[in-house]
């Protein structure tokens, strides 16, 4: 296994875990293409890997780690928990299933996948992943597409902050309210679908930015995340893509650039309603 070319920062959670600011997203990456993704992006340079139990490629993101070479605590790995496992009697079962597929005795970071407000299950379910981040198996624990009443929900039932919220983030759709409550309740942005799923790759706005830095647009975009503060989650097969994304360290934006970036939001959320969705 090759050292990083291009060691990614880390963003440090309220509790004390160092997050590696750069992952790489395994969403809709195939069961049968996982495993050699996972040992692309290993090597690389990456060393934080965010899958889910819905994903279907715990057990391949699992195996590539396990002949990878690296010592467990080189790798960040985190997964989440799915909507039809909220809840008491699903949430632990379905903890156990993650790390039996992951092949690991622990994860780094363990999220709620959705709060799925209809079904009426998201306090009792974070109230047993406290109790999950308690028992050592997930070093930390968070929640995913949640909003600020989520949040407040969980303030108002007296439980503890999530360490991690991970949301839809990008120039685009930037949840500024969300973010700065973030901020202000100490729980860490990762921005997923960080890129806008490629529909950003030739804003005219964002392609004079990269040719000042004679770098691509997504690292354009990606450099910003950074700049922001966000841990950013890309996600591509290529192997020559996954060392771009990586590689957004060697330059900053200017204040007049991140600015120009800032522009482009219009709330145009790419993925579901967390408000509604439900999974069905």
């Amino acid at each position: 296994m090759n050292a990083p070319a291009h060691a990614s920062p880390a963003i440090t959670t309220t509790g004390g875990v160092a997050i590696p600011q750069i992952g790489f997203g395994l969403f809709k990456v195939a069961p049968d293409e996982a495993r050699r993704v996972v040992e692309d992006a290993l090597d690389v340079g990456y060393r934080h890997l965010d899958t889910a139990s819905v994903y279907g490629n715990e057990a391949a993101t699992g195996a590539a780690l396990a002949t990878s070479g690296l010592a467990r605590d080189e790798v960040f790995v985190t997964t989440k928990l799915w909507i039809r496992d909220l809840g008491r009697d699903g949430a632990l079962p379905a903890f156990d299933r993650s790390l039996d597929a992951l092949g690991l005795d622990h994860v780094d970071l363990y999220l709620v996948h959705w709060p799925a407000p209809p079904l009426g299950r998201y306090i009792e379910t974070w109230d047993v992943m406290t109790e999950i981040a308690e028992s050592g198996r997930a070093r930390a624990v968070g929640v995913s597409n949640f909003l600020p009443e989520h949040l407040d929900a969980l303030d108002d039932h007296g439980l503890p902050r999530p360490a991690v919220n991970q949301i839809e983030v990008h120039p685009e759709n930037q949840e500024r309210h969300l973010r700065a409550l973030c901020a202000d309740r100490g729980i860490v942005v990762q921005a997923y679908s960080p890129l806008a799923r490629g529909a950003l790759v030739e804003h005219p706005a964002l392609t004079p930015i990269a040719d000042a830095h004679d770098v691509t647009v997504p690292q354009v975009v990606l450099r910003w995340h950074v700049q922001q503060g966000h841990v950013v989650l890309p996600k591509t097969v290529s192997r020559d893509r996954m060392a771009a994304n990586l590689d957004v360290l060697g330059f900053t934006l200017t204040p007049s650039e991140m600015a120009a970036v800032d522009d482009l939001d219009r709330a145009a959320r790419i993925g579901a309603d967390p408000r509604t969705f439900t999974g069905a």
